[in-house]
């Protein structure tokens, strides 16, 4: 089972979000086969605490503008660790030390990558 439309759409405005707040290494995986909780999980890091903040508010205003709003949201405001839960998306926002520690992208590196549109 792969990806719906909507999550592809959602995950296209929570990378572009987040490339305009200047998160770093913006990667979505497909985790539809293997996890029953969520379609796709957006990850991206940020350099500090404020900018973490900023990442994780800029998506969740812009995926509103899409009619998805977050039913979970945890670690925003320590800025480490931002896990923004919305639904069929889960967005990890996460501080550069904190990404290199957990490494999710070798965790779930079994999963097809979602190519995103961002600047860069």
């Amino acid at each position: 089972m792969a990806a719906t439309e909507r999550t592809l759409e959602l995950v296209q405005a929570a990378a572009r979000a987040a490339d305009a707040k200047k998160a770093e290494g913006i990667v979505a995986l497909d985790v539809s086969s293997h996890l029953p909780l969520a379609d796709a999980f957006l990850i991206a890091s940020a350099s500090n605490e404020r900018l973490v903040a900023a990442v994780a508010e800029a998506i969740e205003e812009e995926l509103a503008k899409h009619g998805a709003d977050a039913v979970r949201r945890e670690g925003v405001r320590e800025g480490r660790w931002a896990l923004l839960d919305f639904n069929d998306v889960i967005v990890h926002v996460m501080h550069e030390e904190e990404r290199s520690y957990y490494e999710l992208e070798r965790l779930w590196k079994d999963c097809p990558v979602i190519p995103v549109e961002t600047g860069e």
